[in-house]
């Protein structure tokens, strides 16, 4: 068995994995890295935000040696969190107990595959799923949107609520009934101009156009993260081209005039579809 200085420095290719976490355990002790040994699980939340977004724009983006790079800085949050539950003096826990709790639910939640069940497509899959964890969750008998997309941005959280009503038929019927509810909240939003940018019956009519957008995308089979995040990509390409167009006319954005930016906007736009 291989000391834990010489599985630091192994390079034996399906060793990696305890190779990593005899790194983080020496991070972590006496003698290790002074950083690394004053974090606690609240101070690297932010650490494990930005790297999981990190990972998602290089899938995003197809780079695979990128995605390659950002999967272990996600997977370095992990055993991070891991080594300094182990440490902990109360109900401590280890990777080997994160990942048997993990294993023990893939398990449980697929008997379609380890055990009897016979379900045979997606949609019955994720039906099983749901009602699986409700079951263990023992919240038969609670709300049934209780925790739904606890923690997420409220984007993802609106897509993920709209997607769980809808299992249980809670629906518009056709995507046309979406859209008329898309123009009438756009209606009521357009209400709200003449109020003070204060009055809290704004943000509500803006959030509930948000809220109906997202439902059209889910009808769809739209990701509204993906969705939005290429509408950013292409208002910023767009703008790029903009700012380029006037710097070659000697024109700062500073200088430029609305007409002016309209002109190199619309410019950009035919770039785009010639």
């Amino acid at each position: 068995m291989m000391t834990d200085e010489e599985m630091i420095h192994c390079r034996v290719p399906e060793r990696q994995l305890e190779r990593a976490i005899a790194i983080m355990h020496r991070l972590r002790i006496p003698g290790g890295c002074p950083w690394d040994a004053e974090q606690t699980h609240e101070s690297i939340i932010s650490n494990l935000l930005e790297e999981a977004y990190e990972c998602i724009d290089a899938i995003r983006a197809n780079d695979r040696p990128h995605m390659r790079e950002e999967l272990g800085d996600v997977l370095l949050q992990v055993l991070f969190h891991a080594e300094i539950a182990a440490e902990s003096s109360e109900d401590p826990f280890d990777i080997n107990a994160i990942a048997c709790e993990l294993s023990d639910k893939l398990v449980r939640r697929h008997p379609h595959v380890f055990g009897s069940s016979a379900v045979h497509d997606t949609e019955g899959v994720l039906s099983q799923w749901d009602a699986i964890k409700r079951q263990e969750q023992s919240i038969e008998d609670k709300p049934y949107l209780k925790n739904c997309g606890k923690g997420l941005p409220s984007l993802l959280r609106a897509y993920k609520i709209t997607k769980k009503v809808a299992k249980v038929g809670f629906d518009w019927p056709d995507h046309a009934g979406v859209v008329e509810k898309i123009r009438e909240e756009t209606d009521e939003v357009a209400d709200t101009l003449s109020m003070d940018d204060s009055d809290p019956r704004v943000a509500e009519e803006l959030g509930d156009l948000l809220f109906c957008t997202v439902n059209l995308c889910r009808r769809r089979g739209i990701d509204p993260e993906l969705a939005l995040d290429a509408a950013n990509r292409k208002f910023e390409r767009r703008f790029n081209f903009l700012e380029k167009a006037l710097k070659a006319q000697g024109i700062s954005l500073n200088e430029a005039t609305v007409d002016e930016m309209e002109a190199a906007w619309q410019q950009a736009k035919q770039e785009e579809h010639s």
